[in-house]
């Protein structure tokens, strides 16, 4: 396998190195396990406690990869220093100047809230994006408004073939219909320290933005996959399904099989050849410990691990992503999904993240209330597909 390093700095070729020397360490043992499974019919158990071993050596080499390329990220700013120093003055020490005024939210919280600068939002935006898989391939649209509303053709406009002289029948008419996507509030509530709040060398931004990004990623990462839509975005795995081949314009196509080649193939060519282009496999990482194990018909391994930075692994040459919220593999369960979800999956966010201080709920500790609102659901059900596993 050849390595393409003309990207990459001296540190990122040192990590993809040690991941493609890992993932040929991986490749062995597990031929080895395969081939005393065929021989005796059983594995030694110290060889089963190798391969997670060397599969959580691949994830810790893969990680190292993307935070060096996120380190060169770092260390941009406000380009609104009064805004800054106004947002600090609040955080700091809970002093409200009058044009400050303007950022307080009325209309949801009594107590009020300062509206953080955009240019700290976009540092929030930031470090989401960092740590919530499905933002990453996802279509994501900014709104002002409480909901958003997506006019939809749930049949192709009619069309015809006719001769230069023939009569031009009139079309039928197409069904429109509005799919709307409501915005649900998500919060998180880091604490500080009298001592934090004091200290000028602190950077007040990327303090809550690292405090609350871990809490927003997880809750919204959850509702994405599997959310009912109450106060919350409406999950794919929550979207109405039905067998593949049976299903309407408006539910999701799913298959039964098991975690083996032919079911992830099968699971592929289900998908449209217009969506495939940008297919992608989505499960958990329980469900990748099994798949990385599988072989084709060649007795090639359908799992290559991705070596640069940003770049996925690949099963059956697709990207593939974890996302932790998705389902163990088991009887019935959606364990496995593949689609173009930047067709399939809008995520919805509504501008302004608001931030109420507390100095008294919790001495001598500050809490700082932190919400934004954010929304979700399928718009393009045939853009994405679903395994039910066996």
């Amino acid at each position: 396998m050849s390595l393409e390093t003309k990207n990459l700095t001296l540190d990122e070729k040192s990590a993809a190195r040690d991941l493609l020397h890992t993932f040929e360490v991986f490749k062995s043992e597990n031929d080895s396990r395969l081939d005393a499974l065929e021989k005796r019919g059983s594995v030694d158990p110290l060889q089963d406690e190798k391969l997670r071993r060397l599969e959580a050596s691949m994830a810790e080499q893969k990680n190292a990869i993307d935070r060096l390329a996120i380190g060169a990220l770092r260390g941009e700013r406000s380009d609104a220093p009064e805004q800054k120093q106004s947002f600090e003055q609040y955080m700091r020490a809970g002093i409200l100047t009058a044009p400050e005024a303007k950022g307080l939210s009325g209309s949801n919280d009594a107590d009020g809230g300062y509206t953080v600068p955009t240019t700290i939002e976009a540092t929030i935006d930031r470090a989401l994006s960092e740590v919530s898989p499905l933002r990453s391939f996802c279509q994501i649209r900014q709104i002002s408004t409480s909901s958003y509303r997506l006019a939809v053709n749930e049949a192709q406009y009619a069309s015809g073939w006719v001769g230069e002289t023939d009569a031009r029948p009139e079309t039928a008419t197409p069904s429109i219909a509005a799919i709307e996507f409501k915005t649900g509030e998500i919060y998180a509530m880091p604490a500080a320290t009298p001592q934090l709040l004091e200290d000028s060398a602190v950077d007040i931004e990327a303090w809550i933005a690292s405090e609350v990004r871990g809490t927003f990623a997880a809750a919204e990462t959850e509702a994405f996959v599997s959310g009912d839509g109450v106060n919350k975005p409406l999950g794919f795995l929550q979207a109405p399904n039905a067998t593949e081949g049976s299903q309407s314009a408006t539910e999701i196509g799913t298959l039964s099989g098991g975690i083996d080649g032919d079911s992830l193939i099968e699971l592929v060519y289900a998908l449209g050849s217009k969506y495939r282009e940008r297919g992608r496999f989505v499960f958990n990482r329980r469900t990748a410990e099994a798949i990385r194990k599988l072989k084709g018909s060649d007795g090639n391994y359908l799992w290559t691990p991705g070596i640069a930075a940003g770049q996925p692994a690949t099963l059956l040459g697709y990207p593939v992503s974890e996302v932790e919220a998705m389902p163990n593999a088991g009887a019935g369960r959606m364990a496995v999904a593949f689609g173009d979800f930047q067709s399939g999956y809008l995520i919805v966010d509504r501008q302004g993240v608001q931030v109420l201080r507390d100095p008294f709920s919790a001495k001598p500790y500050v809490l700082f209330y932190t919400t934004k609102r954010v929304g979700g659901g399928v718009q393009d059900h045939a853009a994405i597909k679903l395994l039910a596993t066996s």
